[in-house]
């Protein structure tokens, strides 16, 4: 039997015994090797051979994912984990604020919002008011009106102001104008 060559030769080509192949019109000649160095020997000539690797195809996955990729084969009846194991809350939950968080910083840095508009949005963006980016805008944007009519309206307030203050001092100077003109003894 040739139970040591094949043992051997395993042990020379870094396979399995079950990779070897000995020539079978050659037996009588391979069955005198019964050192390594005889087996390499053989194996050089040809008559002890490494098969090759057997072929595991991988073309069915590939078609599989490829369609998977549209969206075939995920219905309710092959899923196995739970919604969050599948797409877990917390990776949802990351990749939303950092669009917004992102958004916010490069509003703040182009001078769009500033630093306390930034702020309170930042906050409310950990607090969970904003679904997505469409809704941040709406919201920056609105903010920034309502502070731009608050900003009118104190300018005005102070024009104001400042048109009274001239008016009194105006009719001051008139009524002190009458005084002197009543009164010219003193």
């Amino acid at each position: 039997s040739l139970k040591l060559q094949k043992r051997l030769a395993a042990s020379v080509l870094k396979c399995g015994e079950r990779k070897i192949w000995l020539d079978p019109n050659e037996i009588n000649e391979i069955s005198l090797a019964n050192s390594r160095r005889n087996i390499a020997r053989l194996h050089r000539d040809g008559l002890i051979i490494k098969k090759p690797v057997v072929v595991h195809s991988r073309a069915r996955v590939n078609l599989r994912n490829e369609a998977k990729r549209k969206g075939r084969h995920t219905g309710i009846g092959k899923r196995r984990g739970t919604a969050n194991a599948r797409l877990p809350f917390k990776v949802l939950w990351m990749r939303r604020i950092r669009v917004l968080r992102r958004l916010l910083r490069k509003m703040r840095d182009a001078k769009k919002i500033d630093k306390h508009i930034y702020h309170s949005l930042y906050l409310l963006a950990k607090g969970n008011q904003f679904k997505n980016k469409r809704v941040l805008l709406e919201t920056i944007h609105s903010m920034k009106t309502v502070k731009a009519q608050e900003k009118a309206l104190a300018e005005q307030a102070v024009a104001r102001k400042g048109r009274a203050k001239a008016r009194l001092d105006r009719k001051a100077a008139r009524a002190d104008k009458k005084d002197e003109d009543v009164d010219p003894t003193n």
